[in-house]
């Protein structure tokens, strides 16, 4: 082989070698192409798959936003007829937190759940933590008077939906807006769950906060998450189909005195209506008081009239002057009559 032939060789297999990486090149440009594409422009998933995706990232989200460090979230469910009128429910609410002792910053973990545009529109005005609660076509926009059969389905609708948070993983207080929050309530609640899954509130407490004598409100309470109260939440929510004409708290009492917390080993705390205080049963001392409900009333106009009573009382005492209840004596403090509440189970 002549020399001239020996030094074509080399440039040959190199024009060859070129163009082979450039044929590799390009198909791997279109490959790539190719995948961004799909990345893009995604086969559509289901309608359903669609909204329960959505459902989940956007309650996940809310849930996070307004967690605390322990997964823990106040929550409160609303509806348009808590968010109108000259002095709305919610409003009276917030005012608990602002006027509250230690209770201001509370704020920030509190979840309002809506379940209309109103009080979802509502709610994200005053620059709450929000979330839409979608309810499956059912309306639930006026007020629902306690125990008529629209009241009843919301009721179930609410446990319904606490019992996916749990699902989630987040412990929660869940607290109606008839509840005023003016001290923080946690120092009385006690955080170390190995000592109670539920903390609930009671109509009347009869001293002993592990007696299931006690007349139970599911108005406001605290839980654990966990596989034994996820349980009890799907136990519970199984049987309203079984419970016509029986709102949510009737039959967690009835599963209660059947042994179910028993069984399923719940251990539940009944709070002491000297610090979780309402219309059933009034705190006997407004300096250690934490909450006050206006249960034992079936309207939300006497609701409003009577908790606006219970937050003049709580400026009486708060009052610096120079004759503020707070220098009185315990005998001589009383909290307002409820007397709109009274009323409101005559007409």
């Amino acid at each position: 082989m002549d020399q001239s032939t020996k030094a074509g060789i080399p440039i040959a297999l190199c024009t060859v070698l070129l163009i082979s990486i450039s044929f590799i090149y390009i198909l791997s440009e279109k490959n790539t192409s190719v995948s961004i594409t799909q990345k893009v422009s995604p086969s559509k998933p289901s309608s359903s798959m669609r909204k329960t995706s959505t459902y989940r990232d956007e309650l996940e989200a809310a849930l996070r936003g307004a967690s605390m460090a322990n997964k823990t979230v106040i929550i409160a469910i609303v509806n348009k007829a808590y968010t109108e009128g000259d002095k709305p429910m919610l409003d009276i609410f917030l005012d608990g937190f602002w006027l509250g002792e230690d209770t201001r910053s509370l704020t920030n973990h509190l979840l309002i759940v809506a379940v209309d545009q109103t009080a979802f529109d509502r709610c994200k005005f005053l620059r709450l933590h929000c979330y839409r609660l979608k309810t499956d076509g059912e309306d639930f926009v006026g007020e629902k008077v306690y125990m008529s059969e629209e009241f009843i389905k919301m009721m179930w609708q609410r446990t319904r939906f606490l019992g996916d948070v749990l699902r989630r993983g987040y412990n929660f207080v869940f607290t109606d807006t008839d509840v005023l929050w003016l001290r923080n309530p946690f120092p009385h609640l006690t955080l170390n769950y190995e000592t109670a899954d539920l903390q609930i509130s009671v109509d009347q407490f009869n001293g002993n906060q592990w007696s299931q004598k006690n007349p139970i409100n599911t108005g406001f309470y605290m839980i654990r998450s966990n596989n034994k109260t996820i349980a009890l939440f799907d136990k519970w929510y199984g049987e309203r189909n079984k419970s016509p004409g029986k709102k949510e708290q009737d039959v967690l009492i009835e599963l209660m005195k059947k042994g179910s917390f028993k069984r399923l080993g719940i251990r539940v705390r009944f709070l002491d209506t000297l610090y979780f205080s309402g219309f059933c049963q009034d705190s006997r001392d407004v300096k250690i008081v934490s909450t006050f409900h206006a249960n034992c009333c079936r309207r939300i106009k006497a609701k409003v009239s009577d908790l606006t009573a219970v937050i003049h009382d709580w400026k009486r005492f708060k009052d610096p002057s120079p004759s503020p209840l707070a220098n009185k004596t315990m005998e001589e403090f009383r909290w307002s009559s409820h007397s709109a509440c009274e009323k409101s189970w005559i007409s």
